[in-house]
């Protein structure tokens, strides 16, 4: 209120132009646009991001099962392609030799990663599968997508509100080279001779 205000009482000083005041009114537009559109935008790409990740998880656990597998034996470790990003990721885990039995009743014996302590022959460990029993990724959790969601809101909602200060600073520049121009345009009309110079004394 206290800006509204002020360029309520500045719009008649007799120093204000009129691009002080259009700079003003803009400043006072984009500080609105970030504290209304920001975080309505951010809802709204939340929410939405929410609904395709929640569907998401719920069609992954409709297609994924947890399974009881039993290591085999331990396998030596892989031979490392060429992806160096892949071995470290790799590290912490143990090549086995694994068995178990797929939802369809069909058994399967592969070998798969483990994070195993110490794997030996006849341990148990829960393995994520498809309906055939092909070894897949854990499905995503409610918990992680409603993360996913919160920051794809959050970055959406800085993201508008940095573009909405990039406008109001490209706008301010312009009228502020336009204003440089008007003078440049003033000084040349003036000019040499203005003020004391020229009359001789």
């Amino acid at each position: 209120m206290r800006v509204i205000s002020g360029l309520w009482r500045w719009r008649h000083n007799p120093l204000c132009r009129p691009t002080d005041l259009a700079e003003g009114l803009l400043a006072l537009v984009a500080l609105l646009l970030v504290l209304v559109a920001a975080p309505l935008v951010g809802a709204l790409a939340g929410s939405a991001t929410e609904d395709a990740l929640q569907r998401s998880v719920r069609e992954q656990h409709k297609a994924r099962h947890q399974v009881r597998a039993t290591v085999v034996r331990v396998l030596e470790p892989a031979r490392p392609d060429l992806d160096p990003e892949g071995i470290s990721g790799q590290a912490l885990r143990t090549r086995v030799m694994a068995r178990w039995t797929a939802p369809d009743g069909t058994g399967h014996q592969h070998p798969v990663l483990v994070r195993l302590k110490d794997p030996r022959p006849g341990g148990h460990f829960p393995l994520w599968t498809d309906a055939e029993g092909r070894p897949t990724a854990r499905p995503l959790d409610t918990a992680t997508a409603t993360t996913h969601a919160v920051l794809a809101g959050l970055g959406a909602a800085l993201l508008t509100a940095a573009l909405i200060e990039g406008a109001r600073r490209l706008m301010v520049r312009r009228m502020v080279r336009h204003r440089y121009a008007v003078l440049d345009r003033a000084w040349d009309k003036a000019g040499p001779d203005w003020g004391r110079t020229g009359t001789g004394s």
